[in-house]
Parts: structure tokens; sequence; C-alpha cells
């Protein structure tokens, strides 16, 4: 069952209650992201009632973000033993959230399609970029589900890319947490196979 933090206070209260594990989804109304997020993880919450999972509406509680190093809405942040074990931008799936935080196996979650296991894709790409469009066409036929980030419109994504990779090339693909840099089939299927 979702929560939601009431205050510094609560949330105060609601660390020291749950030291062992704690999902923190910061969420703003004003974002469709955030809904989306939400229903996601009000599905993994409904699967693992054993999991504590807590909303922080960041336009009631203000200034929280700060201390967990949050950017933007949605944003989920996992706390063990107080400190953040994961910290995940942009709207996953409740099958995702139930392999991160549960160590459950996808099929013991409902999916609308017995599709490929589920990554955390994220394609940084620009507007007049052709192998930008080529990756995430080739994407959507192997029926992987992406986040799309246009470097041009949101500088800083544009300058954490360039830290990560040292490149300012797109596309960029980022599978679990490793970059492909341009768009590389070969590179691309062996990380989605792993």
């Amino acid at each position: 069952m979702i929560n939601w933090i009431e205050n510094h206070q609560h949330l105060a209260e609601v660390q020291e209650t749950y030291k062992e594990l704690l999902v923190l989804l910061f969420h703003g109304s004003f974002s469709t992201p955030s809904q989306r997020a939400l229903a996601e993880l009000e599905q993994f919450s409904s699967e693992d009632t054993h999991i504590p999972v807590y909303v922080l509406d960041v336009e009631k509680v203000k200034g929280v973000h700060k201390q967990f190093a949050v950017k933007s809405v949605p944003t989920v942040v996992a706390l063990k033993s107080g400190e953040v074990a994961h910290r995940l931008e942009g709207v996953e799936s409740a099958q995702f959230y139930a392999r991160l935080f549960a160590g459950a196996r996808p099929s013991s979650y409902k999916t609308a399609d017995k599709g490929p296991p589920s990554h955390r894709v994220i394609v940084y790409s620009g507007p007049s970029c052709p192998y930008c469009g080529a990756a995430k066409a080739y994407l959507r036929r192997l029926g992987v589900h992406f986040r799309d980030i246009d470097v041009s419109r949101d500088q800083h994504a544009a300058q954490s890319l360039v830290r990560r990779s040292g490149q300012m090339g797109v596309p960029q693909i980022d599978i679990d947490g490793r970059l492909i840099v341009g768009f590389d089939k070969a590179k691309i299927d062996r990380m989605l196979a792993s």
C-alpha cells in the first residue's frame, strides 16, 4: 500500500521506522510522468506489501529533494540503513521495481505481454539526428520500452551525458546504467541479452 509523507517530521519518523529498506517516490502532481510512476509503484506495492513505499509531494513537502540529490520528478529513491541505495529518474515498470527492490522474478508479476525482459533504457537523442531515429525504431521493433531524452531541450542531461561518456555526439543509449555511444546493434543486443 502506498502512503504519503505529510511533512518533514513525518519523513523523519518513517525513516526511523523503516531502516532496512524504504522506497520514496518524489512526485509532482504537475508532472504526467509522475502520475505514471505512481501507478507503477502502486501496482508494485499491492504485490509486495512488505516493502514500505511512500510518496513525497515536492509541492507540499518542500526542500527534501536536496537532501537526497533529487533534481527532477519523478525520481524514486531507495534507502537502506538510511543511505541512498538506488536513485532512479523517470518511470519504470512495476516489474522493474520488483526485480530491483524485492528480488522477484518478472514472471511473478502480471504483464500486458510476455515480451523480452524489462531493462532500464534511456536514449539520448537530438532532433535532426537520423541515427537517433534508427536506434529508437530498432528498440521499438525489439519491443523494448525506453525513455527518450532530447539533449537539445535538456541542457542538464546533455552536460551529465558528456561527463559520463566524454562524448557530445548522439545517440547515446543507457541500458541499465551502461552507455553505448552511437547506434551499435551488436552492443545493444548483447546488453539486452544480459
